[in-house]
């Protein structure tokens, strides 16, 4: 040490932070000679930390420390990647304080694992090196080119909007695109990409909201720009592609990064533009760690980049929606399908009315009850009479969402979750059919009798997408029947391929979830239908009825697509018990303006999102009591110290939804405000309060592990 001190008589001290749940950096020295380089903020670095050894982030140099400079350990690897950019570091910064997470949970998450292995790092340049030199690789083909010449009058005014003279400027611009399902939206925005990618250096970031739409868009993207690198992130994506993928986003060789919403995170160094596509959809918010939404992050980024941002939905968000109606985004619409075809027509089934279900001896009846209306049966009969494929949406994977006992009313409970155990048949998620939690995992056998009464006569109750499989094939045994969710969609590229086989026309009737519903190009669909629609519009969630107006009109606009002008635009039946609904009504006329306006006064009359503000305070622990206290003496606390007021309401701490998840019970303290200077103030505060009694993110006196959370998008 002594040497060092005399080699060295300014010492380089650098802070890093560190993925934990720790709200300062720690001090290391930096040893200039042995790292190869002097240090710069925004580098990667390894770092040890207790007793071991972790990755970190430097955010700031200097000479000085406030420990004494020799009892400070040193960095011990450098990784052999250039710094983070500052634009990225400042948006980092901002998520941190904003979404009140520390600076190293925020940033460290977001570098690809291929970058945190330090045993790697060492052979990491040969292998890139490799890689550039292998000139075969596979090449995606391109598909679905249309230039600017062949856009329809309402597209081409759209194009105009777009490429107007701030384009050739630095200027921050949001521009809400919200066109028809079917309307082009994809060939506007693509088009308006390419007169900023004239620029050799430009990047551009286009987020999707699911993993299963990035394969259609990158073909599309290939036929635009065939002679651009683009870097593909997702979760589905290997670890070392997603690496390498990173990389070039990062040194800026991709000018093309397409990704979901771990995307809004990478470093671009040469970003001039953004497009979000599908900017409703729910997937943008992170639900684990730090919940930023990519959406929000994303129109932050383009202010403090000076940089215009697309958002594009047929049913924008009311957030959105509102901020283009009062001026505040720019207004782009398409209000024609692309081809000129007619918007499908909208049915509704009233299950509630005899006449819609089928009686004994009914023609075509199948022989178990029916899964399906008469009035459904007969519209599936005639549209594939006419050689058009059927999509049948049920929000339900599995066979059957609970096994019960007819004699003592056993229920397959979770014994971990306050939830039901969903029973899968044979060949879903395994050889034999079995009983799985959806939100812990647990997975067991089919009992052979009842636990509780030895009673052998079992029965399952509901229904999932495998059980609709089944009464499908025997309803219409010729039809060649394909189902579409997670469980059928495990396997590598698996979703990929059986997207291909509706596109090859390869299949008569598909069974899907949502997956099935978001923005595929389907091009011989005649008839959509959807099954049990009310199950997602009455609950407790008050976003409810404006998520499922939104899939309704997605799912909607997979029918009749390629039709030409004047065409009829297919048919969607919706089953439900509520047709009188509001929701419902006005997807008869398609109007979701209308549809949106009335939501937005039923949330003004309610001083509701986005008329307020909100954030939760989750509380774990393996006691409900335990964490209903830790949230009430919380409160307590804040009311004693002046912090509730007239403009900041608390509410009394309630259990969330689904109480019990992995054997921890889970509370929640809801803080709402019409201000959102004064909420941010209040959760600093109530995070500094928490922090003073806690180790990382857990109580030190009661154990309960707690978190804050922004915005929250399901209360």
């Amino acid at each position: 040490m002594q040497a060092q001190k005399q080699l060295s008589p300014k010492p380089i001290v650098v802070q890093v932070v560190l993925d934990k749940p720790l709200s300062q950096g720690f001090d290391y020295l930096w040893d200039a000679e042995k790292l190869g380089a002097l240090p710069e903020i925004g580098h990667l670095v390894e770092v040890p930390f207790g007793r071991a050894i972790s990755i970190g982030l430097v955010i700031k140099v200097s000479a000085h420390s406030d420990y004494e400079i020799d009892k400070l350990k040193q960095v011990r690897q450098l990784a052999p990647l250039p710094a983070l950019d500052p634009a990225l570091l400042r948006l980092m910064n901002f998520a941190s304080q904003y979404y009140i997470h520390s600076l190293g949970e925020t940033i460290l998450p977001s570098i690809p694992q291929m970058w945190k292995k330090t045993g790697e790092w060492e052979k990491i340049p040969n292998k890139l090196a490799v890689l550039e030199n292998k000139k075969n690789k596979p090449q995606i083909v391109g598909d679905g080119f249309i230039s600017e010449d062949q856009l329809n009058p309402d597209q081409k005014n759209a194009l105009k909007v777009l490429i107007n003279e701030a384009a050739n400027k630095k200027c921050f611009r949001v521009i809400l695109l919200q066109g028809q399902t079917g309307s082009g939206k994809t060939a506007v925005f693509l088009n308006w990409l390419s007169s900023i990618l004239v620029d050799p250096c430009a990047q551009i970031l286009l987020l999707v909201p699911e993993i299963n739409l990035t394969p259609q868009l990158e073909r599309r993207i290939k036929a635009y720009f065939p002679d651009k690198v683009m870097a593909v992130l997702h979760s589905g994506v290997s670890e070392k592609k997603r690496g390498i993928a990173w990389y070039e986003a990062m040194t800026g060789k991709a000018q093309i990064i397409l990704g979901t919403r771990l995307a809004a995170l990478t470093p671009m160094p040469n970003l001039r533009a953004v497009v979000v596509d599908e900017e409703h959809d729910s997937s943008y918010k992170q639900q684990e760690g730090t919940r930023y939404s990519a959406r929000d992050l994303a129109i932050w980024r383009a202010h403090d980049q000076s940089i215009p941002i697309l958002l594009s939905s047929a049913t924008p968000s009311l957030e959105t929606w509102l901020a283009a109606k009062s001026g505040r985004y720019e207004y782009v619409r398409l209000d024609q399908r692309a081809q000129g075809a007619r918007l499908p027509r909208v049915h509704l089934i009233n299950t509630r009315d005899p006449q819609n279900q089928f009686s004994p001896g009914d023609v075509g009846a199948s022989k178990q009850k029916s899964l399906v209306s008469k009035t459904l049966a007969h519209a599936i009969s005639k549209n594939l009479a006419a050689k058009k494929q059927c999509l049948i949406l049920i929000n339900r994977r599995g066979y059957a969402p609970v096994l019960s006992c007819s004699a003592c009313n056993w229920l397959s409970k979770c014994t971990h979750c306050s939830a039901y155990m969903v029973l899968h048949k044979a060949g879903a998620l395994g050889k034999r059919s079995i009983l799985s939690c959806h939100h812990c995992g647990l997975v067991k056998p089919i009992p052979n009798f009842c636990p509780e009464c030895g009673n052998a006569d079992l029965k399952t109750l509901g229904h999932g997408t495998q059980k609709l499989e089944d009464a499908i094939e025997e309803m219409w045994p010729e039809a060649r029947v394909l189902r579409v969710d997670t469980d059928s969609s495990k396997k590598n590229k698996g979703a990929e391929a059986l997207f291909q086989k509706i596109h090859d026309g390869n299949v008569d009737i598909v069974v899907g979830t949502q997956m099935i519903a978001k923005g595929h190009d389907y091009q011989n669909i005649g008839l959509v239908a959807v099954l049990d629609a009310d199950g997602r519009l009455y609950s407790a969630d008050f976003r409810a009825a404006e998520r499922l107006f939104a899939q309704l009109i997605q799912v909607a606009g997979r029918a009749g697509r390629a039709e030409v002008s004047g065409q009829n635009g297919g048919d969607i039946y919706i089953e439900t018990q509520y047709p009188e609904a509001a929701v419902y009504q006005y997807l008869l006329r398609h109007d979701v303006d209308g549809f949106l306006a009335y939501t937005a006064n039923e949330r003004e009359e309610a001083k509701l999102p986005p008329f307020s503000y909100q954030a939760l305070v989750h509380a774990e622990a393996k006691n409900l009591d335990k964490a209903i206290q830790f949230l009430t003496e919380l409160k307590s606390s804040l009311k004693i110290k002046g912090v509730i007021t007239k403009q900041l309401k608390v509410y009394d701490p309630v259990p969330k939804t689904v109480m019990r998840v992995a054997g921890s019970e889970r509370a929640q303290l809801v803080i709402e405000s019409d201000n959102r200077k004064l909420l941010q103030e209040a959760l600093e505060a109530i995070d500094q309060q928490l922090r003073q009694d806690s180790q990382g993110r857990i109580s030190k006196a009661s154990r309960i592990r707690w978190l804050i959370e922004r915005d929250p998008i399901a209360i």
